[in-house]
């Protein structure tokens, strides 16, 4: 029989990972019965002058004790996690086919394409006008809306230009002003887009959707789902 004398606990494990081939069959993961049976090694084989100290053992179990945890702690976040995100990746792909409202007025469409959109106010307003703005910052369409309630109003541009002529693709915006206590402002324009696609992103598990048009958003950025 091998006898560890001297030294520390630790002194006996490091022994006993270099001279067993248990430690190589388990890749030199020490486990929580590798250590205890080197624990009653030790204190069998320990030299009587030299006696474990015993504030020194209770702090090496309490040590490895706790990495044990946490490693476990570890493992077990890491299996929830990834079910979440598998139950994410699940969910999310429901949404192919349908829209999602995309806080941004920027949006990309193909041509002559109808794309809906929706006014948020927290206040009513009245002589309401969307202006339809190419990548040039040039106005290609004006939709009149009238008056919007508080809380605001969906509506939907045909993909046509002022001329009637169906917009070519690319990327536009919707600006919206009007008045509110008769004063003239703006309002804030959200779009509709349609998901083509979704993408598991990264090690971080980030769920994207890909929209008509090209672009893309993240899944927790989502305002509203609509059917159409």
């Amino acid at each position: 029989m091998e006898t560890v004398t001297g030294g520390s606990l630790l002194d006996g494990i490091r022994w006993q990972q270099e001279e067993t081939s248990v430690a190589e069959q388990d890749n030199g993961i020490l486990t929580q019965a590798d250590f205890f049976a080197l624990l009653t090694a030790e204190l069998a084989n320990q030299d009587p002058t030299k006696p474990v100290d015993n504030n020194e053992m209770i702090s090496q179990m309490t040590a490895f004790s706790t990495t044990d945890g946490v490693q476990e702690l570890n493992e077990q976040f890491t299996s929830f996690a990834s079910s979440m995100t598998s139950s994410q990746a699940l969910q999310a792909s429901s949404l192919v086919g349908r829209s999602v409202l995309v806080e941004d007025n920027v949006f990309g469409m193909n041509e002559g394409e109808a794309v809906k959109g929706k006014i948020v106010t927290d206040t009513s307003a009245s002589n309401v006008n969307i202006y339809v703005e190419n990548i040039a910052g040039e106005i290609i369409q004006t939709v009149p809306v009238g008056n919007i309630a508080e809380g605001g109003s969906t509506f939907i541009w045909d993909g046509q230009t002022s001329s009637g002529e169906a917009a070519p693709a690319g990327a536009y915006r919707f600006r919206v002003a009007g008045l509110v206590d008769g004063q003239a402002s703006e309002l804030q324009a959200m779009t509709y887009r349609k998901v083509d696609s979704v993408t598991l992103a990264g090690n971080n598990g980030s769920i994207l959707l890909n929209l008509n048009g090209g672009t893309s958003m993240a899944l927790a950025d989502v305002v509203e789902v609509s059917e159409g």
